[in-house]
C-alpha cells in the first residue's frame, strides 16, 4: 500500500533542493516579479505539459517532471511574494528564503493531508491529464481574481489556488513515478 505522506515528502524534497540550488545560484531574483508574472510562469509550465501530453511530442528534450517541479517552485515563491509584498526586502539571505520557502510548502501540506483524507486518496484514480487540466483551471482562476486586484464576492483568494497548485503538481509527480 503506497504512503502518501513518504511519497509527498520525497517529492517536496526533490524540489526544494531544486529551489535551494537555484537560490544559490542566482539569489533571488524572482522577488522583482510581480504576483501575475509568476502566475504566467506557473501557466507557461502547465501549457507545456498538456501541448506534450497532446501532441505527444517533444522538441526541447527535458520531460515533464522538470515542470511541474517548477511549478511547486512557482507557486511557493508567489505565496512568499504575497507575503513579503512588493516593497520587501528584495534580496533575501538563502536561510530565509529557505525558511520561507518552508513555512509555505508546509501549510500546503497541511491542506493535502486534510484534503486526502476526506477525499480518500481519489487523486490516486486520476489520470494525470486531468490533474494538469485542474492546475490549468487554478490558474485561470487565478488570473481571474487578479485582473479585478483581488476582490472577490465569495471565493477564496488566490492562496487556496497556488496551494491547490502545489499539491496537485505534487501529486502528478507521484503517479508519474507509479507508472
Amino acid at each position: 500500500m503506497p504512503d502518501t505522506n513518504l511519497e509527498f515528502k520525497n517529492e517536496i524534497a526533490r524540489c526544494r533542493d531544486i529551489f535551494e540550488k537555484k537560490t544559490r545560484d542566482y539569489g533571488t531574483s524572482w522577488r522583482v516579479l510581480r504576483l501575475p508574472s509568476l502566475t504566467d510562469q506557473i501557466f507557461i509550465k502547465a501549457s507545456r505539459i498538456r501541448s506534450i501530453q497532446e501532441s505527444g511530442e517533444n522538441r526541447v528534450g527535458d520531460g515533464v517532471e522538470p515542470e511541474f517541479v517548477a511549478m511547486v517552485n512557482y507557486a511557493v515563491m508567489a505565496l512568499i511574494q504575497q507575503e513579503l509584498g512588493p516593497e520587501g526586502e528584495q534580496e533575501l539571505p538563502l536561510s530565509k528564503a529557505m525558511e520561507l520557502y518552508d513555512k509555505h510548502i508546509s501549510r500546503a501540506t497541511r491542506l493535502m493531508l486534510d484534503k486526502n483524507h476526506d477525499y480518500d486518496e481519489a487523486w490516486r484514480m486520476m489520470r494525470v491529464s486531468s490533474m494538469v487540466d485542474l492546475i490549468l483551471m487554478k490558474i485561470r482562476r487565478i488570473k481571474q481574481i487578479e485582473d479585478h486586484q483581488g476582490k472577490t464576492l465569495i471565493s477564496e483568494g488566490v492562496e487556496g489556488s497556488y496551494m491547490d497548485i502545489i499539491n496537485y503538481s505534487l501529486f502528478c509527480l507521484i503517479r508519474l513515478k507509479e507508472n
